[in-house]
């Protein structure tokens, strides 16, 4: 097999990526390719906090000894948070115990991280553990829409992630888009544009 062209490219990057794997090993990360290691060091180094070993409690603590649960997304992929892939009353009690740290990217950029307390997070907690009492089954890697984190969290560092072409065209195709479309027969003004590309209207204008 010939290698590609851009083989020489990743070669001449390969030191600075080798520079930043030193860094992570120097706070406790291991491999910045894998389990988002590139993107927890770039937070916790952000935030001051200290990762913790092990994968089975919680992720990082602050100066205090406060431990934290940290979480990133990626907007560009999606905009919910996993958890965890077998959810069950005894991580939901850990989950309880922890605030929560939300980092959000686009792609490998660092836009905004959110911190939430565990109260803020109740309502979902509730939810899943509802739902496991009816089933008595885990629950697979159950979604914190990112739209709760910007809703309920506090803002530490960044700014408000806007919204993405897709998430607008969903919204777009929500109830109150259509109830306004089919009542004028057109778009109204704001968000004009992409209402036309998904409901195809292109006469007249709604205040």
């Amino acid at each position: 097999m010939t290698p590609h062209a851009d083989k020489a490219v990743l070669d001449k990057l390969f030191p600075a990526v080798r520079e930043y794997q030193k860094l992570a090993v120097k706070h406790g990360i291991r491999d910045i390719f894998q389990d988002n290691g590139g993107k927890l060091l770039q937070v916790v180094l952000t935030l001051g906090l200290v990762v913790l070993p092990g994968r089975e409690g919680n992720d990082a603590r602050d100066e205090t000894g406060r431990q934290y649960e940290l979480k990133s997304v990626n907007i560009d992929l999606q905009r919910q948070v996993t958890t965890h892939h077998h959810l069950n009353p005894t991580i939901i009690a850990k989950y309880r115990l922890v605030d929560w740290i939300f980092a959000v990217y686009s792609n490998i950029e660092l836009i905004s991280i959110y911190l939430l307390e565990p109260g803020e997070l109740e309502p979902l907690f509730s939810k899943w553990e509802q739902k496991w009492n009816e089933t008595g089954k885990d629950i697979n890697n159950p979604k914190i829409p990112l739209d709760f984190v910007v809703k309920h969290g506090r803002l530490l560092y960044g700014s408000v992630p806007a919204r993405g072409e897709r998430d607008l065209r969903e919204w777009l195709s929500g109830s109150f888009f259509i109830s306004v479309v089919q009542s004028h027969g057109a778009c109204p003004r704001f968000g004009r544009a992409e209402c036309d590309s998904v409901y195809g209207r292109a006469e007249g204008d709604v205040d």
